[in-house]
């Protein structure tokens, strides 16, 4: 990003040795975000000469003098989210928080992102996964942000065990939220897509029911699907002002409303006031920030390995890290049925 409105390619030094806590690594596979996008388009304020890119795995080409956890040629996953597990936010048990809200977003905000052929990572035993033989590279990339992310979604839903669940949205990280539903028993999950592409994946991955927004009004679909009820938990995998307040309107009383959404612009997000109760309905809205850290990684790697999920459906599109810049375009035009494009390096 070389500023606002405006991305390139640029020659920077390799990072130098690490410190003693953290490592560099020579990237193998990565992927493209819509946070990205957003970035790019001023969601969070001026960047000048900032490497995007925030998923990525690779090989360890270098380790500071007190990494124990990884060693140099090991093959790790990244989190995209790097806490320092030290700070008070940390401590507190919101790394992702780390020091500053959203502070555990480090890559492609306040440092270098992983759009490069070295990156640095702070913290290393902490935050790099070593991954499995049995994975590949491809699949592994996933967790890193994409199913950290859609899993956070359904786990902060509190989906009660066969309870129902309304998702709105069916990109990469809606799909690993219906996915993330079915591993955590939803009796009923309900998806809210017009896209045939992804109304196929939310099926792949554990849908029930497709309501297509474009044919029917999918608060109202819902609200009949579970006989005027609602439905236990709404999961809003987007972020935009009408999804919220239809994940607000879909849920019953006593339900819980979870945001994975980046919400890219605006300065406000309204709540709708008779839905919610006029402020007293027992409606829980809980959010998220991709949960980072060795151990998370480590889970989810455990699911890819022993076959509980295989993400490698979500990549529609492969380039060379030389083309990424057309990768980029795709992403932000969502053209030619793109749901993530997978960089090789």
């Amino acid at each position: 990003m070389k500023r606002i409105g405006e991305v390139g390619w640029l020659e920077k030094p390799v990072p130098p040795d690490p410190g003693p806590n953290d490592a560099i690594i020579k990237p193998t596979a990565g992927l493209v975000c819509t946070s990205d996008v957003h970035t790019v388009e001023g969601a969070i304020g001026e960047r000048e000469n900032l490497t995007l890119g925030h998923e990525v795995v690779g090989v360890v080409y270098k380790v500071g003098s007190e990494v124990k956890g990884v060693k140099e040629g090991d093959r790790v996953a990244v989190g995209a989210i790097t806490p320092c597990f030290k700070c008070e936010n940390c401590l507190r048990g919101f790394p992702s928080q780390c020091t500053d809200m959203l502070g555990g977003w480090k890559y492609a905000n306040v440092k270098d992102g992983t759009f490069a052929e070295y990156v640095h990572v702070n913290d290393a035993d902490a935050n790099l996964a070593i991954i499995p033989e049995s994975v590949s590279d491809e699949a592994a990339v996933y967790t890193v942000d994409m199913m950290s992310t859609g899993f956070m979604a359904a786990e902060n839903a509190d989906i009660p065990l066969g309870g129902t669940v309304a998702i709105f949205g069916q990109g990469p990280v809606g799909l690993m939220a219906t996915a993330g539903a079915r591993l955590l028993g939803a009796g009923l999950i309900i998806v809210v897509e017009a896209v045939p592409k992804r109304q196929e994946l939310a099926k792949y991955f554990g849908a029930d029911i497709i309501v297509d927004f474009t044919k029917v009004d999918p608060v109202e679909e819902i609200l009949r699907l579970t006989d005027g009820k609602g439905v236990d938990s709404a999961i809003d995998a987007v972020g935009s002002q009408i999804i919220f307040e239809s994940c607000v309107k879909a849920t019953r009383p006593g339900g819980t409303i979870s945001n994975a959404g980046y919400h890219s612009k605006g300065d406000y997000v309204m709540i709708p006031r008779l839905a919610w109760g006029v402020g007293m309905s027992d409606k829980t809205i809980k959010t998220g920030l991709c949960p980072g850290g060795r151990i998370r990684l480590s889970r989810l790697l455990r699911l890819i390995e022993t076959g509980k999920i295989d993400p490698t459906p979500l990549t529609t599109h492969k380039f060379s890290f030389g083309e990424l810049e057309k990768a980029f375009h795709l992403m932000k035009t969502k053209e030619d049925g793109v749901i993530k494009p997978l960089i090789i390096y």
